[in-house]
């Protein structure tokens, strides 16, 4: 059977006004031919690009990351990894975070050697999920089952270094969403995912570590299920794609009560990411028979988009990562079958501005 992409809906009803006939994506420019490279797993989980290097994970059954060069060719792999999912790279782009969920465990890699230089143990039975980097700390969602989600951090600048768990302000149904800003290393946010309405949540981050709330989105401007977070790199904006609305969203983070542009990608969004200039925003979506890959100015005019594969290959939930210059966009895509053929990474070529 092919793997549930369906966008379950858990809690009180969708947003109001959410239902009915689909919102037709805005016309966009052509865009050039991608490349495609066939990966050597069939359940991937993320990715990200350092410039010269691209990283994919090969998912909870795994044990591989691959690594290729920025115009999507393999060039080697680090192995031994007990489940590798998301995936998370230091500010400067020299380390890569990887959360090994089924382990209970964070690794850390050198991008330039790939050898493995830390694990940080997070414990049995807490399953961290997603991660985010603010200098410091370094910050993971976690939770194995419902209603257990929560927040917890690394503290990279102690040795040793101190895991601390129990540190959001609300409960979450399962681990939560992470994303955190290039430019900024005061600002982490947080979202519901698998949960109707999926509630977002701009935190301060005190000198200590310590997590202050700014402020959430409210029941009636939240999304559903929630795929993907993203912020700019100045940690003002923030972004969520969910199962609905059938667009990307945008928050100011000082006050998550009001929208800000919304950024019109048709069903289902899984994925957003931001451009580490901050001048163009990508969305991604769950479409077997419509384009997967949506680019966007700031001000949400169409750039480009994308098909990855018809209903053969479709996008990965998150697995959506721009190459640090702007000029390309880094997607992952399989088949959705458990053991099913083998994943692809789509290089992405972006006309200029």
């Amino acid at each position: 059977m092919r793997k549930s992409r369906t966008f379950a809906v858990f809690g009180v009803a969708l947003v109001t006004g959410l239902a009915g006939a689909a919102i037709t994506p805005a016309v966009a420019v052509a865009a050039p031919a991608p490349t495609v490279t066939t990966l050597p797993f069939s359940d991937p989980s993320d990715v990200v690009s350092t410039g010269t290097r691209v990283f994919v994970s090969g998912g909870s059954e795994s044990k591989q990351i691959v690594v290729t060069d920025a115009a999507g060719t393999v060039t080697g792999t680090v192995d031994g990894l007990d489940g590798p999912t998301d995936l998370q790279l230091s500010n400067d782009r020299r380390t890569l975070y990887v959360a090994l969920r089924p382990a209970g465990k964070i690794a850390a890699v050198d991008t330039g050697s790939l050898a493995l230089t830390a694990t940080f143990d997070i414990g049995a039975g807490t399953c961290p999920s997603s991660l985010a980097y603010t200098g410091r700390y370094l910050w993971f969602g976690y939770g194995c089952d419902t209603w257990t989600g929560d927040i917890g951090r690394i503290d990279l600048g102690r040795r040793p270094t101190v895991a601390t768990k129990g540190l959001a302000d609300a409960a979450f149904y399962t681990a939560p969403l992470l994303a955190s800003a290039t430019g900024n290393t005061r600002v982490l946010l947080a979202g519901e995912r698998q949960l109707s309405p999926s509630i977002d949540i701009a935190y301060a981050v005190g000198a200590g570590g310590e997590l202050t709330r700014i402020s959430a989105t409210t029941p009636e401007n939240s999304g559903a299920n929630g795929q993907g977070l993203a912020l700019d790199p100045g940690g003002t904006t923030a972004f969520a794609a969910g199962g609905a609305p059938y667009h990307v969203q945008s928050y100011p983070v000082e006050d998550m009560r009001k929208t800000g542009t919304a950024y019109e990608t048709g069903p289902y969004p899984n994925a957003v990411a931001v451009s580490r200039d901050g001048t163009r925003v990508a969305g991604g979506v769950y479409a077997p028979y419509d384009p997967d890959v949506f680019v966007f100015d700031l001000n949400g005019t169409p750039v480009t988009r994308f098909e990855l594969g018809g209903s053969d290959h479709t996008l990965v939930s998150g697995a959506l990562a721009w190459a640090p210059n702007g000029r390309r966009l880094y997607a992952v895509s399989d088949d959705g079958l458990p053991n099913g053929a083998p994943a692809q990474l789509h290089v992405l070529p972006i006309p200029a501005a």
